[in-house]
């Protein structure tokens, strides 16, 4: 008889901060720019649901506070944030924000994503 023994795909430390997740400064940028246009600070909340082209989607809101379960993300004073169960699809990834000819958006450059579409909000893993 023999036994196998795999390891998870996803191991998250979030208590150790062991997530690897980064906020670039062009999003942190953004985001400043942003609160000053709403007169308040702004968070950027990042979630990872199923659908898509690709399987998995990101979808990103402006969100006034973090729920209690949230990780935080802070580069130059902004903030984002991740709920747990996004978290392990998202490890080591980027949080940024282009303007280019495509148009300006928060995108996630994600070293998971085994492929993802054209227009980079749906991914594989």
């Amino acid at each position: 008889m023999s036994t196998v023994q795999s390891a998870s795909l996803f191991q998250i430390s979030p208590s150790s901060g062991g997530h690897g997740l980064s906020l670039s400064e062009s999003a942190a940028r953004r985001l400043a720019e942003l609160g000053a246009v709403e007169g308040h600070p702004v968070l950027l909340r990042v979630a990872v649901d199923g659908g898509g082209c690709s399987g998995f989607q990101y979808r990103f809101e402006l969100v006034e506070a973090a729920d209690p379960d949230d990780i935080r993300i802070s580069a130059d004073g902004q903030a984002a944030l991740v709920d747990p169960v996004s978290l392990p699809f998202l490890k080591g990834s980027e949080i940024a924000f282009v303007d280019d000819l495509a148009g300006a958006q928060f995108v996630v450059r994600n070293p998971n994503a085994a492929s993802s579409c054209g227009c980079g909000v749906s991914f594989s893993i």
